[in-house]
């Protein structure tokens, strides 16, 4: 494989919506969603109201990457060969002796199957994205609660958890104004919502002069992504795409064939019947990857094009479009903001009448560095006390540089560079580090004493 990665190569762009065209005041939204999935436990499941109240600095448990052990209330960090790096019992973190004691050295049980991209089972749940993470916090905290009233040592929270997101992200949510969640994005837009940069709309429309076909594959409704795009974009959103896929239910979308997942024509935003084939740009429905590369085929006149698509998260992005249709993936990862200490620039030339307008709660955001879980990508394996410290990537780090062609901290990062840049790529042939832009994260690079891991 070539060493290089260049968007003047492709014939086709692809975007996903949330937290890769259109960006969340994340503090904001993080509220949100742990109200929104917390207010249902309590009021419809009779769990306790401590519940409904957050501490200002509480969201710094909310790190990308970890899993739940259902059964045991126990949250893991992962490192690449499956050993668990790190662990708490609900919120409360456990020691390195307690880690060594409960998980050994050796790969969690459950590291195959989680290491094969199955985010979700009975047993375990991966927390892999913004729109799952607050619940994260939630569990956490629920376990807390059972233990200090029932003392129970396993957990059957996890069926009410799942009814709590149903509840609230469903499809027909928006239109019904049900749940807490969509009914508040539809009244504060402004709250939760960064609108997109001038140089990304730019960028855009760049890409299209330049002949490429930009697609839109979300796994939101169509109802929920219109809110999104003349918000963030504007009215004329439809403009920047050929193509647009709402419902997509992704990873679904590049797994399954057309028979199991047929695209779908709308009227009102109502799914109508099921289409046999793709034949003309336009907004659809649901729908596979399959039947998306034929009519890609047909657009560009070419056997092969070559795709391109950006994406937030790991399990539903960037590892099924590598690894069932073989597309170049770039992966948004707010967290390399986070790793060099550094300001979005866009943070610096916002108006000053529109900082500070949501500011009331002071949460602080729940991503970058957690002082809990530390590094993202990296960590120290656990030891007795005084023993040899050694540092190793995490899984998700070996996740990124095995399905990302690279790895950006947004959009805007490379709005300015001219299409013909070349990227270095992740590849088997060069560092580990390769694949980030603008830089890599402080914790991978070399003799770095990082504080990350502190």
């Amino acid at each position: 494989m070539q060493q290089h990665f260049s968007l003047a190569e492709c014939d086709v762009v692809g975007f996903d919506l949330d937290h890769t065209l259109c960006r969340y005041h994340l503090p904001q939204s993080a509220r949100l969603i742990y109200d929104s999935f917390a207010q249902y436990l309590v009021t419809e499941k009779g769990y306790d109201e401590d519940l409904l109240t957050l501490a200002p600095d509480s969201l710094d448990f909310c790190c990308k990457g970890l899993v739940l052990d259902i059964e045991e209330g126990n949250f893991l960090k992962l490192a690449e060969d499956g050993t668990v790096l790190r662990a708490s019992h609900g919120t409360k973190s456990m020691t390195s002796e307690e880690v060594l004691e409960i998980y050994g050295r050796k790969e969690w049980k459950h590291f195959n199957t989680v290491s094969g991209m199955v985010s979700r089972t009975a047993k375990y749940y991966l927390y892999d994205n913004y729109f799952d993470l607050p619940g994260a916090l939630l569990c956490a905290r629920v376990v807390d609660s059972l233990d200090q009233h029932d003392g129970q040592k396993k957990y059957d929270f996890w069926k009410d958890m799942v009814a709590a997101i149903q509840h609230n992200y469903k499809i027909s949510a928006f239109k019904e104004n049900c749940g807490m969640y969509f009914p508040e994005v539809k009244n504060h837009p402004d709250k939760y919502l960064q609108r997109c940069p001038e140089s990304v709309k730019k960028w855009l429309k760049q890409l299209k002069n330049a002949g490429k076909i930009l697609l839109l594959i979300t796994s939101s409704h169509s109802d929920y992504c219109r809110l999104l795009c003349e918000h963030v974009l504007g009215n004329d959103f439809e403009e920047y795409f050929d193509i647009l896929i709402t419902n997509a239910l992704k990873p679904g979308f590049f797994s399954h064939t057309p028979n199991q997942r047929p695209f779908r024509t709308l009227e009102n935003d109502e799914e109508q019947e099921a289409l046999l084939s793709l034949d003309k740009p336009g907004w659809y429905s649901q729908g596979n990857a399959i039947q998306l590369y034929d009519l890609l085929k047909k657009m560009t006149g070419k056997l092969d094009p070559k795709v391109v698509y950006f994406g937030d998260s790991m399990h539903s992005d960037i590892f099924p479009a590598r690894h069932y249709s073989n597309w170049e993936t770039v992966f948004i990862l707010e967290e390399l903001l986070g790793d060099k200490g550094i300001v979005p620039a866009k943070a610096e030339s916002e108006p000053l009448e529109k900082k500070g307008k949501y500011e009331g709660d002071q949460l602080k955001v729940p991503c970058f560095v957690s002082k809990q879980w530390g590094s993202f990508f990296m960590d120290r394996l656990p030891g007795p006390e005084n023993a040899e410290e050694t540092l190793v990537p995490t899984w998700s780090c070996k996740c990124i540089s095995t399905y990302s062609t690279i790895a950006i901290p947004s959009l805007e990062a490379i709005a300015d560079l001219p299409l013909d840049y070349r990227f270095t790529r992740f590849s088997t042939n060069s560092s580990a580090t390769a694949g980030y832009y603008p830089s890599p994260p402080r914790a991978l690079l070399p003799n770095e004493d990082s504080v990350m891991m502190k």
